[in-house]
């Protein structure tokens, strides 16, 4: 069973470099004329851009193989009255990501804003969860990486759970299939659980990734032995191997938030649980404060706690 380790968008090993760098709206209408209002969204797009091209590189070099883009990429590409056609003016750069991605091997996806809610009751927010969740389609595809996946949470409750999790299976079979098609759900902290998402995945045929701290928080008494062999046989007809979310609360066993760094003993129990129950390759984003750092720090706990573990390089473990 090989494990790979991979983190969330920020590189902290790599200081001022930032994919993310945003554009207010508020700033964006104080610019006098639309040829700099252009200026200047084209400039902190490529800014961004270059960013990750960097990253990508830092992660090669440094055998990190997986990595979660920002949703923030582009500035306003979603704001109803800006919506510019970014991808006019950067369709080469964009397949140059691309070509990084793939010739490294690199498996990376994207986990749109927690404003973008599937089965929200209002028309208005779903449209516009499909404007948002059709940009992260349009970065996959204009990098020409199809194994490109998009992480969501089912939404909230209103009307009752089954009520929600029924509009969530109406809502997405409306969605475009290039947006479904890339879709991963995911279980929350607050209401739907590992097993509620496990059902939606079965009947949607859509692959789930576990998030095993929000499972900690949010359970109705389920033994994640036995969900585990379920929700990895949701990726069956994936092209790519199962990916958890795993992080550790940052001051107290239910805490929701995340700590700087992984409790690696907790993280080691988990792997064992994983060899007993299902013993498959799969991906571990980490998902902590201190990103790069801590799957740095992570690897080099495991090997001052678990010599049984093999270690192949700087993010990946074989038991």
């Amino acid at each position: 069973m090989r494990i790979r380790l991979g983190y969330v968008a920020i590189a902290l090993n790599l200081p001022k470099i930032t994919s993310s760098s945003t554009l207010t709206f508020a700033r964006y209408s104080k610019i006098n004329s639309e040829e700099e209002k252009l200026k200047k969204l084209k400039q902190i797009t490529y800014s961004n851009i270059k960013a990750l091209e960097e990253i990508l590189n830092y992660n090669i070099k440094n055998n990190l193989h997986f990595y979660r883009i920002t949703s923030n990429l582009i500035p306003l590409a979603t704001h109803p009255e800006v919506m510019w056609d970014y991808r006019k003016y950067f369709k080469d750069d964009f397949n140059y990501i691309g070509k990084i991605i793939k010739e490294s091997n690199m498996r990376v996806d994207t986990h749109p804003d927690q404003f973008n809610v599937i089965n929200s009751d209002k028309e208005s927010v779903v449209q516009n969860t499909i404007r948002n969740l059709n940009i992260n389609v349009n970065l996959f595809e204009d990098m020409n990486y199809e194994d490109g996946k998009m992480v969501i949470h089912i939404g909230g409750a209103k009307g009752g759970k089954e009520e929600a999790i029924k509009r969530f299976i109406d809502n997405l079979n409306k969605f475009p299939k290039r947006i479904r098609n890339r879709l991963i759900l995911e279980n929350d902290d607050k209401i739907f659980t590992a097993k509620d998402v496990l059902q939606i995945c079965k009947i949607t045929n859509l692959p789930m990734v576990l998030d095993v701290h929000h499972h900690d928080c949010k359970n109705d008494g389920e033994c994640l032995e036995d969900l585990l062999q379920d929700i990895f046989d949701t990726w069956n007809k994936e092209k790519l191997v199962p990916k958890i979310h795993f992080s550790s609360p940052r001051e107290f066993e239910k805490d929701r938030k995340h700590s700087d760094y992984i409790d690696a003993e907790n993280f080691a129990i988990f792997l064992d649980l994983a060899k007993q129950k299902v013993n498959k390759d799969f991906d571990v984003m980490i998902e902590a404060k201190q990103k790069d750092l801590t799957l740095i720090k992570l690897m080099k706990d495991l090997k001052e706690i678990r010599s049984d573990f093999k270690y192949i390089d700087e993010s990946t473990i074989e038991i």
